[in-house]
């Protein structure tokens, strides 16, 4: 079992590594070029319109909104972004990012089949117990995106599920998987993580821990796949 501290440590993702990041990808739009001054808001800003989403939606949220909960002025904040269009995409792309690179990372140079569906579930279920908040906001306001960018949010769900399908795939050609349909499993395994975070309060009620979560999904898998 892979616990959930260890992986924390694992992938190392620091808050001011991320925004860091952030910055770097967006520096064309962003017009504060000090980088300590830059990232410093950039975390206000981004952690003010996950908050204000959260609560309100993010189509519902106004400027004065995000000024007043990020504690800078309007003027400041189109200093970072052009149109609320821009920040989401700006959120949403960071998002995508981490996300990509984790999983990728966690699963490189592991061939058993079994240990990768194990890996990869704990991989997916952990980081979005890091980043709750962005792996939430991201789906649920998937329909304020532009098209463009709806259709990269697409692309990463495709992307997560195929990872799954291609190792449900490798299992039973290597016959340690029986014979299903790859791609509903994978569905299915897709749906059930994304409902640890859209629905955690449901899970805090029930005392169940992300370890719990994710044991038990393992087994669910492993009893359907078995030969």
């Amino acid at each position: 079992m892979l616990n959930f501290d260890v992986f924390k440590n694992r992938v190392s993702i620091s808050k001011e590594n991320m925004y860091r990041e952030f910055f770097q990808e967006n520096r064309n739009r962003i017009k504060i070029k000090k980088a300590p001054v830059a990232v410093k808001n950039l975390i206000k800003i981004s952690e003010a319109t996950l908050a204000l989403s959260n609560k309100k939606g993010f189509s519902a949220m106004s400027m004065r909104d995000l000024s007043t909960e990020a504690g800078l002025s309007v003027g400041a904040l189109y200093s970072y972004f052009s149109s609320k269009d821009e920040l989401i995409e700006m959120i949403q792309q960071q998002s995508m990012r981490v996300a990509t690179r984790v999983l990728v990372d966690q699963l490189t140079g592991i061939d058993d089949p079994h240990f990768k569906l194990k890996q990869a579930i704990y991989a997916h279920l952990y980081l979005s117990e890091i980043m709750h908040t962005w792996f939430y906001f991201s789906y649920m306001e998937t329909k304020n995106l532009t098209k463009k960018v709806q259709k990269r949010a697409i692309e990463l769900e495709l992307f997560t599920e195929k990872i799954f399908t291609d190792i449900i795939e490798q299992g039973k050609q290597d016959r340690i998987f029986r014979d299903v349909n790859e791609e509903l499993v994978a569905a299915m395994i897709k749906a059930i993580l994304q409902d640890w975070y859209l629905k955690r309060w449901k899970y805090e009620m029930r005392n169940v821990s992300v370890e719990q979560y994710a044991r038990f999904l393992i087994d669910l898998v492993e009893l359907y796949l078995k030969p």
